[in-house]
């Protein structure tokens, strides 16, 4: 499975836990790189399928967290 699809950043240490947080960090991050809307739709549509660990697993294979 890629890694980074996004081929950008995020930082999620740091940030309050829950997944709202999570998901407004990854987008605000997805924005700021020019990804477009309809991948930063996909990418979280995909998250919201499982549980807290899927979305985080997610967000590490649309992006290098930190």
């Amino acid at each position: 499975m890629e890694n980074n699809i996004f081929n950008t950043e995020v930082t999620l240490s740091g940030i309050d836990g829950n997944v709202f947080a999570i998901f407004g960090a990854c987008i605000k991050s997805a924005r700021r790189n020019g990804v477009p809307q309809k991948d930063v739709d996909t990418f979280l549509k995909e998250a919201k399928q499982g549980d807290y660990d899927h979305v985080l697993q997610t967000c590490h294979r649309y992006f290098d967290v930190y």
